[in-house]
């Protein structure tokens, strides 16, 4: 598992758009918030990018970009975005190397059964790369509200 002050881990993955998004993309321009999601189009998942959707522009004026991540398709990414207009780049991890490198595929057990599976956790990284908070077991109602004011005191 990673930890705040730490460099995080370089990505290059696909979104939406089938287009290629580096973490080294921001480096000295942007912050970023990189929030691992289980799948497209569930409860939860769809209340935490509705909240950071509803708070992009206050993110916009903090230099931060938001990224969301699941080992979902980019053809499911768009049709998410699509079906509640949300203004947050989603990123496609099917390999699951991402994940991997967060730490945030792990073993979860609901109603008794076990399984793996992505753990909703977020990740501030400033613009020099750094990881400024790192939050694995995150709830989504409220999240995306607790980590704009994380990126503002950057």
């Amino acid at each position: 598992m990673l930890e705040k002050n730490q460099t995080a881990p370089a990505f290059s993955t696909t979104n939406q758009n089938n287009e290629t998004i580096n973490l080294s993309d921001f480096k000295g321009s942007k912050n970023v918030v990189l929030y691992f999601y289980p799948k497209d189009d569930t409860p939860g998942c769809t209340i935490e990018a509705n909240q950071f959707t509803e708070l992009a522009s206050d993110f916009a004026k903090a230099d931060t970009v938001v990224l969301g991540v699941s080992k979902d398709s980019c053809d499911s990414h768009q049709a998410f975005i699509d079906k509640f207009g949300l203004k947050v780049d989603l990123l496609a991890d099917v390999s699951g190397e991402l994940c991997d490198a967060y730490g945030v595929w792990q073993e979860k057990e609901k109603n008794g059964v076990k399984k793996m599976g992505i753990v909703r956790s977020t990740f501030v990284i400033d613009k020099n790369g750094e990881l400024v908070d790192v939050i694995y077991g995150v709830t989504a109602d409220g999240h995306a509200q607790k980590i704009l004011s994380c990126v503002q005191s950057l």
